[in-house]
């Protein structure tokens, strides 16, 4: 029973503190980036984003630049991931039960939906800007992470997880937004082989095959016909995460291939591919810059919806349902801890600088995002850690362990 309890405990240890560290670097490279964009090695930062790659395999190729070869396709493994977890919680963890998941989903529509009415109250009239509605929407698990990491036993265990959770949540909205809003022109065949790859992918699952090579192959040719068809690349990724099992056929624990993979893919996207990201998305030029870059509707309505919106809907929505009964503040938390935690939630780097590359024509609002991404998550950073830090002193070991 001792090993039963201790091993979950060990993995949700074990992976917010890799999310940690990688959110660290994450900030790093965010940090590196805005320095070449504003240094004199800036020209050749941009040649380096934009210079092209081919691929070609057989009659089939590809051609494209390094910052879309990233964002279409080392991206489509931090998805992968995403769906992974998801699928994790769904079975067996935060998301398993109503009780369970309630409180975080709620506080994830909250997320969602009032950085996306403040957005679009300040871009209201402007049919273009209003495409970046969603850029607000999400929020940086790695990023949120690496800031509470600061804060050690300061933030009870429990709320670490609710966090986790949100982010979790949050991700596959931005996903579903995706899929909806953000999808071009959609060929037929393309998707007709999609479809039979996904087939293809659930006959595997539920006839017991465990082998993680069989499924990696057809992903991949589900991203390339996802890529082709219309529809974002990084999709297929979460598809792919949703459809490798859980458990092993003869038994669950170390020999399940979800976590094969999910403990495989973990340093590669924390410590590599959203690292990269950032490198290649996080750099804007200042020179030159005006108050309209920093006060005009679309960087202004990010950064409100980011800061402002994310905290509201955040913790509004959670305060009413521990209010009323229906949920239980998370264990050991205060209600100043819930809105530090809330805060947080603001830190929307990775996922609202994804989005912004979708909604908007490439060089049309480039700066007018990084720059509103970037205000509103930095804010939400600072504000939040601020606030779980002034909470008081460090919460005994036995408390942060058994929450």
């Amino acid at each position: 029973m001792r090993r039963l309890v201790e091993a979950p405990v060990r993995a949700i240890r074990e992976f917010l503190e890799l999310e940690s560290a990688g959110g660290l670097l994450l900030v790093a490279m965010a940090a590196v980036a805005l320095i070449l964009s504003n240094s004199p090695a800036a020209d050749f930062y941009e040649h380096v984003i934009h210079l092209p790659i081919a691929a070609h395999a057989g009659g089939v190729g590809l051609e494209k630049t390094l910052v879309h070869w990233v964002n279409d396709g080392l991206m489509v493994v931090f998805f992968l991931l995403v769906g992974l977890e998801v699928k994790r919680e769904i079975k067996g963890g935060e998301l398993s039960s109503r009780e369970q998941a309630l409180l975080p989903v709620a506080a994830a529509i909250g997320g969602m939906a009032v950085p996306a009415l403040i957005y679009a109250f300040i871009n209201a009239g402007d049919e273009i800007a209003m495409r970046g509605w969603a850029i607000p929407a999400a929020t940086d698990i790695a990023f949120s992470l690496g800031v509470i990491s600061l804060l050690g036993r300061r933030v009870p265990a429990s709320l670490k997880i609710f966090l986790t959770a949100l982010a979790i949540i949050d991700d596959l909205g931005a996903i579903i937004i995706i899929a909806i809003f953000y999808t071009a022109e959609l060929s037929s065949v393309s998707l007709g082989i999609a479809g039979a790859c996904v087939l293809i992918l659930i006959a595997f699952n539920l006839s017991g095959v465990t082998r993680l090579a069989p499924y990696v192959l057809v992903g991949l040719v589900l991203w390339f016909a996802v890529l082709e068809s219309g529809v974002h690349a990084t999709l297929a990724g979460v598809v792919l995460g949703l459809c490798i099992p859980l458990d092993a056929r003869r038994g669950a624990g170390d020999r399940s291939p979800l976590r094969r993979m999910e403990h495989a893919l973990h340093p590669w996207v924390a410590f590599m591919i959203l690292p990269l990201f950032a490198l290649l998305n996080a750099g804007v030029s200042f020179a030159g810059a005006d108050a309209n870059a920093v006060f005009g509707a679309v960087p202004l309505g990010i950064a409100l919806g980011l800061f402002l919106g994310k905290q509201v809907g955040v913790f509004v929505l959670a305060g009413l349902l521990i209010r009323l009964g229906i949920c239980r503040m998370p264990e050991g938390a205060n209600w100043r801890q819930l809105y530090g935690v809330a805060v947080l939630t603001g830190i929307g780097f990775t996922m609202s600088l994804f989005i912004g590359g979708l909604a908007f024509e490439p060089g049309s609002h480039d700066s007018d995002v990084r720059i509103g991404v970037l205000m509103g998550s930095i804010a939400s950073a600072l504000v939040g850690y601020v606030l779980l830090r002034s909470t008081g002193g460090p919460i005994p070991a036995h408390r942060t362990s058994t929450a």
